[in-house]
């Protein structure tokens, strides 16, 4: 398999490295990591640097749709300048930043802030790709020494394989950013997972049955808001909107679990 652009005074990222979402240790602020289905790069920052990601990966530091020719060969890329990164959009589609920014081809670029911020560009199909980045934050200092702190217990809670391409398919709308989002319903969730995996028998009965379980197995866990008594009526999808939303903020579900979908649910 061919390989992208070398890194240059950066490094690779490997496609296994975990969602950026959960954050980058990074020496230096200002460092950048950009990260896709098959990897990513980290680059320090310096005026004029650039990141280019496209589908054209001999050409490219990072690889983004790959085999969907909606995606431009050299779809945009991350500039250094002025102490920031800034994403430019050099392709034919839109690139939609975080929740709601729109970047049309040669726009004046957007800043991007410290932290994590999801890009996701539309290809074909319905497939949207994600392009993960992170920058390392800026003008803050390192915590002193805290040798004798208990560890902070992480907030994650545990999903099979299944119960994870299942709520990434209800929950994809929150994933993706989206303005105001709702899950699916149970008959889309049920037909998309049906297309992903033709021979598992998926039904809509047995994914509120799936769904239902783990809303209750995180209740017991002391998690509010995830079964009827709790919830002021009507209900609708608030037990489900719950349910992702304490996903994603717990960290269990990130931006990047949205390939599961293309992978057909395989991690």
């Amino acid at each position: 398999m061919c390989r992208t652009l070398e890194p240059v005074d950066g490094q690779r990222l490997p496609a296994s490295h975990d969602s950026l979402a959960r954050g980058v240790a990074a020496p230096v602020a200002g460092t950048v990591s950009a990260l896709s289905l098959v990897g990513g790069v980290t680059f320090r920052p310096k005026d004029g640097r650039k990141v280019i990601f496209g589908r054209n990966r001999p050409l490219v530091h990072v690889c983004i749709g790959e085999n969907d020719v909606r995606i431009s060969r050299h779809q945009g890329t991350l500039v250094c300048g002025d102490n920031r990164w800034w994403v430019h959009n050099l392709g034919a589609q839109p690139i939609r930043i975080a929740e709601s920014c729109l970047l049309f081809r040669e726009e004046e670029p957007v800043p991007l802030d410290d932290g994590y911020t999801p890009l996701f560009i539309r290809g074909s199909d319905r497939r949207e790709h994600l392009l993960e980045v992170f920058v390392t934050a800026s003008g803050l200092s390192e915590p002193g020494p805290r040798h004798r702190h208990l560890t902070s217990p992480v907030a994650s809670h545990d999903l099979s394989d299944t119960e994870r391409l299942v709520l990434v398919v209800l929950g994809q709308r929150y994933l993706r950013h989206e303005s105001t989002p709702q899950p699916w319903t149970w008959d889309a969730t049920a037909k998309l997972l049906a297309e992903i995996q033709p021979d598992a028998g998926w039904k809509r009965r047995r994914v509120e049955e799936l769904v239902g379980a783990v809303r209750l197995r995180l209740h017991r866990l002391g998690v509010a808001g995830l079964v009827a008594e709790e919830v002021p009526q009507p209900i609708g999808n608030m037990l489900n909107h719950n349910l992702i939303q304490e996903l994603m903020l717990s960290g269990t579900l990130v931006p990047r679990d949205l390939f599961l979908i293309e992978l057909g649910g395989e991690s």
